[in-house]
């Protein structure tokens, strides 16, 4: 146990409670990763689009993009309501606050640019990315909390029943590489 991933950053020289910290700096490490970054052009098509089909308010907009992509990609709300603004601005769309909520909705000008830009919604890219792309290293942080919960909270007998699940998963996952 008095060995440390030099490579990774990752010290567990401090025995079993620097096992569970590594396990922490690495979810934390695929967590920064996980995730399809998209521009702000993209963020533009994206409530365009959205607004297209109903009118909603900013929250409804980010949860709705994140919904969409699986996930992949929940833009901020520094990105959002900017956005929101520019459009705006732009005569695209109008807003109209109820119960201390701005609903925004498109203009014909609004209309107009949706129907003549003739792209596609950005989370039809997002989604339609190779599977293992974002879904592995997310499947991977999921099993990394699973096992620290075990590790943390669970009895001697729930911990040696984890590292044996987990030592064959992790056979079976090499088992897949072998295959033809």
């Amino acid at each position: 146990m008095g060995s440390s991933f030099k490579t990774t950053g990752f010290d567990t020289s401090k025995g079993a409670e620097g096992v569970w910290q590594a396990m922490d700096q690495l979810r934390a490490t695929f967590e920064k990763r996980v995730g399809t970054r998209m521009g702000r052009g993209d963020v533009r098509a994206a409530v365009l689009a959205l607004l297209s089909e109903s009118p909603m308010h900013g929250y409804q907009i980010i949860r709705e993009i994140e919904e969409r992509t699986d996930g992949n990609w929940k833009p901020s709300a520094g990105s959002v309501y900017p956005t929101l603004q520019l459009l705006a601005d732009e005569g695209l769309i109008t807003s109209e606050e109820s119960n201390g909520r701005k609903t925004y909705t498109l203009t014909n000008a609004g209309i107009e640019e949706v129907a003549g830009s003739g792209e596609s919604a950005p989370w039809a890219s997002a989604t339609n990315a190779e599977p293992g792309f974002t879904g592995l290293p997310k499947a991977g942080v999921e099993l990394a909390q699973a096992a620290a919960q075990v590790g943390r909270t669970g009895t001697p007998a729930q911990v040696k029943e984890a590292i044996a699940v987990l030592e064959d998963s992790r056979r079976r996952i090499y088992a897949i590489l072998a295959q033809d």
